[in-house]
This record gives structure tokens, sequence and C-alpha cells, in this order.
């Protein structure tokens, strides 16, 4: 009997050893200053280019194409001209900033006709990356600030000098930032949204996601960055992306060029736990009151819609992605495949003094601050997001959040403070305490000052546990000495690599890796706002006049729309330049599969696919839609 535990044991270690390696296949987002180490399996899967042609600080590189995008997304460079494709969620503020009633560009889509006509966006920048640098001695030797200073050349470009591995290196990141970004050309939200909040995240999906802006220098023709005048002429870039118009098909190398937010693949099993047993359902079901409210106020009046469009969609996309999120990773097991790890490195480092506690160290951690962070997490998710207005979907928000942060008090914690209840009662329940903004912004004050915690925004912020992980991270590469670890991802230019890929669902359930504009029509419904296309999208598919921009599918041509692929994305990679084994542009990634929002903190190859659109459904958008053929006119095609 005892044998036949040790034997079921050491297979349960082996399986596990075994899904680590295979899910290396095309896990990672690697430093462009490091592709090099990786050029040699990219080229075994496809790849056609050098290192030098993806990264380099002293030739025109691919990095040179792409752009930070308003500090949370990632845009491609297509032309001479500075032209920009982004996706469409990621400049919906923009547009939604220039809509009104009377011209409403959400609904009815914005084209220019020239450059007279692009509209300026006060407050929105790029930042074009001119190089990164392992700065960790310098840092180490107290230079941090002298370092910064140096390469900002007197204030020609801002520096920023990030952490990776927990701390073990230290790397700076030099970018050259344009002010002057101007909204070029934006499809209707039936197109850019088509699917709305149903298809979020889901696969397969039929969203033209894209926008188009344009990046303007200094009028003195010294091409560097400049405040908006109307004055100031096109950027000239070093490098822009070759449209590719042959397309993709299962199997085909790909990779995704771009500035993922934030990934945490090395945290312990605790940390997942807390993810998927209590942050997210307080979450999830927080938000769930939120869109419930707006949701029914915007369908019964269009200039609400407009009004609360982009609110809804912010409050909307974390929601339906941490829904995914605790799916994929209770399908996956992860907590448990983490403990079995961990418990595998325990035995490992037990004879290593420097590391054998790590582990009880970060579990008392996350035991001290577990109710710390929830109650951080719950007071950002009613409190810090009522909005104090007379206006009714706000009234109506803020009481049905003031009733949610009661409900979802923690039990583990004593009770509520006591001036909750109080001013509750005062101002006649909850509905009648959301009718007194002034009463409701002083309780949210009066309700932080009574918590007496800490303000933290994750576990990766408190020092009790950060301060472990720094070694936790040194032992795991001393541990598994012939793993490649990628660096987490933090809003810095990173490469992942892959391949187009369908997957499977669920039992008997296949995805396939393309949609076409046959599933658009399959979907079109007048009724409903986000599948109700427009009237010409519908001719052009009766007329089948689809131009250069056609593939076949089953012997019928049709126009491709979105495609899967299984490159490691994460949020920030939401219009990240979608590349082939040239590196040309096939689309723009915009979002992911459902159960594979998992992979910000566990990649699974089975099911972890990225989602694009493809740049043929862009270019039949921009040339037979919109009519804006003389963009296309800029843009350089592979054949």
């Amino acid at each position: 009997m005892k044998k036949l535990f040790r034997l079921i044991v050491l297979l349960s270690i082996i399986n596990c050893q075994l899904s680590i390696s295979s899910a290396y296949a095309d896990e990672g987002m690697w430093l462009p200053a490091q592709i090099e180490g990786r050029v040699k399996d990219m080229r075994k899967k496809g790849f056609k280019l050098k290192a030098a042609d993806l990264y380099s600080a002293e030739k025109p590189s691919l990095s040179d194409a792409i752009v930070l995008f308003g500090g949370g997304c990632t845009g491609a460079i297509v032309s001479p001209e500075g032209l920009l494709l982004t996706n469409h969620h990621c400049g919906y503020g923009q547009i939604q900033k220039h809509s009104s009633v009377e011209h409403d560009y959400l609904t009815n889509g914005f084209w220019a006709a020239n450059r007279t006509q692009e509209l300026p966006n006060p407050g929105l920048e790029v930042r074009i990356m001119i190089r990164m640098e392992n700065v960790t001695e310098a840092v180490a030797a107290g230079r941090r600030d002298e370092t910064i200073a140096a390469a900002e050349q007197g204030g020609r470009y801002k520096a920023d000098i990030k952490p990776l591995y927990y701390g073990n290196e230290q790397w700076m990141w030099v970018y050259e930032v344009f002010t002057d970004v101007r909204l070029v050309a934006a499809p209707p939200s039936s197109i850019g949204k088509f699917g709305g909040d149903t298809d979020n995240w889901v696969w397969p999906r039929h969203t033209g996601d894209f926008s188009v802006f344009r990046i303007y220098a200094s009028a003195d023709g010294s091409n560097r960055p400049a405040a908006y005048s109307p004055d100031n002429v096109p950027y000239r870039p070093s490098k822009f992306f070759t449209i590719a118009t042959d397309g993709t098909k299962e199997g085909d190398f790909t990779f995704v060029y771009g500035f993922p937010g934030t990934t945490r693949e090395y945290v312990t099993g605790d940390a997942v736990d807390y993810i998927v047993e209590r942050s997210n359902p307080m979450k999830i079901a927080l938000r769930t009151l939120r869109l419930d409210i707006i949701k029914e106020a915007s369908e019964a009046d269009r200039a609400t819609r407009i009004a609360y469009a982009a609110r809804q969609a912010g409050i909307a996309n974390s929601w339906k992605k941490w829904q995914g999120e605790s799916w994929g990773l209770e399908r996956r097991g992860t907590v448990a495949r983490k403990r079995a790890e961990e418990a595998e490195f325990a035995r490992w480092a037990a004879s290593r003094p420097e590391y054998a506690h790590l582990l009880d160290s970060l579990a008392a951690g996350y035991d001290r601050w577990d109710d710390v962070l929830y109650l951080n997490e719950l007071y950002n998710e009613t409190f810090r997001a009522m909005e104090f207005t007379d206006s009714e979907i706000d009234r109506r928000t803020n009481a049905a959040l003031l009733r949610g942060f009661v409900e979802w008090w923690p039990t583990s914690v004593a009770r509520t403070p006591e001036i909750i209840p109080h001013v509750i009662d005062s101002l006649g329940g909850y509905e009648g305490a959301a009718r007194h903004p002034k009463a409701l912004e002083v309780l949210r004050t009066e309700v932080w000052s009574a918590l007496e915690i800490p303000r933290v925004g994750s576990f990766a912020a408190i020092p009790d546990i950060v301060r472990h992980y720094t070694p936790y991270m040194r032992a795991l590469r001393e541990y598994q000495p012939d793993r490649l670890f990628y660096p987490d991802a933090n809003l810095t230019l990173r490469i992942a690599y892959g391949a187009v890929s369908g997957y499977r669902y669920e039992d008997a359930v296949w995805h396939e890796p393309v949609t076409t504009i046959d599933g658009v029509m399959a979907k079109d419904n007048p009724e409903i706002y986000d599948y109700d296309i427009p009237a010409k999208l519908r001719e052009l598919y009766t007329a089948k006049e689809y131009g250069r921009w056609t593939t076949v599918v089953d012997g019928r041509r049709t126009v491709p729309v979105c495609f899967i692929a299984s490159n490691h994305t994460s949020g920030g990679n939401s219009g990240s330049p979608i590349l082939n084994a040239r590196g040309e542009l096939l689309g723009l990634n915009f979002d992911r599969t459902w159960p594979g929002t998992m992979s910000d903190l566990e990649f699974d190859p089975a099911i972890c696919r990225n989602i694009s659109v493809d740049i043929r459904y862009v270019m039949f958008t921009i040339e037979k839609v919109g009519g804006a053929g003389w963009l296309i006119d800029e843009m350089t095609f592979n054949n």
C-alpha cells in the first residue's frame, strides 16, 4: 500500500513537471533587448527575421513603429506620415468626447475626408520607445536619479526605471513623447464595438475593433514632439508596418508586439486562492449592480447612452474579465497546481537557509493582509465608484453601492464602521442617503478614516509580502536553472509569439480560428443596438462588393473579420500589432478568449488565445464603409 501511495505521488509530481514544461510552448512576454535568446525557438516555429529587425538601439527596427497609446493601450504606425492604428475601445474616450446627439460619431462613425478635418485630442499622448537598458548596477550604487536625468537629456526624452523579477533586476525605458495626436477615423460602434458586452471576451468574435489616429510633430521640420498647433506636420517615423494581405491559417507563426499591462505569473497559490474565492466574486457582484442600472437607463434614452457609454464600457470590461479569469483558474486547478509545485520547491529549499522559510513567510504575509486588501477593494468598488451628482442614475447607483458595501462586509472582520448605519438611518435609508450627494461625499471620507487601514492597491504593494518575493524569485531561478523565466508584464514593450490556433472550448466543442463577414450578418439584428450594423455594410454584403480584401472559405468568397492565436497577451496589449513571420501586419490584438483571461496568473496553452481583428477587415471598412480610400493610399502592402 505504501509503495502504491509513493507511486501515485511520484506520478503526480511527474505530471506536474510535464505540465510546467509543456506550458512553455507559446507562453511568455519577452523583453525586446533579450529576444536574441528566443530567436532560435522562434525560427523553429516559422519566424523569418533577425533579432535586430525586432529591436535595435542603433538602427531602425520594428520597435520604432509601436507606440504606447494613452498610457494603457498600444498602437501601430502604418504610414510614413504618422498614421496610427489602435483599437476602437482604446480611442473610445476620444470618440465620445467629439460626439453629441447632433454629431453622434459613436453611432455613425467618423471619417475625416482630409487632414484639415482630423480632430485634436487634448490630453492624449503616445510614447515611442527609443531604447531600453539594464541599469541594475547603477540603481544598486544609488545612481537612479542621475541615470534618469542623463537619459532624458534635459527634457528631450522621458525615462522610466522599473523593477523586473520582483526587483532582482532594474531596467530603464527611454521614450519620445508626442502630445499632438489627432483622430482620423473610427467605424460606427456597431462595427467597432460589435457585440458589445455580450460578445466581450468571447469567441467566436466579429468585432471591427479599430480606430485611426495621426501623430503630429513640430512645424519647424525637426520631427520632434510639440504641443498642438494647426501648423504642426505629420510625424515621420523611422519605421512603419507593411500591411499583409495574404491572411492567416491554422498553424501560421504569429507574434504580438506591444505593451502588456500587468501579469503575476510567479505568485503563490495563496494569492490565486484569494482572487478566486474572495476578490473576484465581490467585485463581479458589485459591478453587476452598476451595469444593470446604466443599461436600463441607456436603453430608454439615446442621450443617456452616449453620456454613459465610456463609463459603462469601463465597468463592464473588468467585470466580464474577472468572470472568465475565475472560470479558467478553477478549470485549470491553478491553486492546487501551484501548491503542489510549492511543496516540491520547499523540499529543495529546506537545505538552503537563505530560502528555507520563504514560503512560510509569504503565507504569513497573506494571512496578515488578506482582510486589508479585501477592505480596500470593497471600498474601491463601492464608495470610490460613487458619483456625487444630481443624476438619477448616479443616485440609484450610489444607493445600490451603499447597500452592497454593507452586504459584502467580510465576516472575518467584526463589524462595519458605526458611522454607516447612523448616516443611513438619519437620511432615510439607502435611497434617502443617495439623494444627498454632499452627505455621501462626507461619508466616503469618514468611512475610510473609520476603517483605519493602509491604502493598498494589491498584494504587490504590501511590503511584508513583496520583500519576500525578491528572494523567492531569485530562488526559483536557481531551483529551475534550465527554465527561461520571462519577467512579469509592467506596461513595457514585450514580444509574445505563438501561432494561429483554434482550441477545444469544452467537451466536443472545437472553435475554429477565423471568423468572416458571414458571421457578422448572421448576428445582425436591427432591434439590438450592439448588433445593428450599418445599412452600408448590409448593402456591401448583398452585392458581395469586397474589393481586394477577400478570402475564400469553403468555396465561397468572403471577408475575414477576426482570428485567434496562442500569443500570451494581457491588458495593455489592446491595439498591439499582431505580425506574421516576416514582421508584416496581420491585424490588431484586442481581446482574449474568456477562460483565457487566466493568463495574467497562469498561461494554459490549451485554451489561452488572443483575439485580433484581421487587417483586411480594417482595410475593407476604411475603404468600403467609410469611403476613406485616401488613407489606404498612404499605406504599403506586401502584394
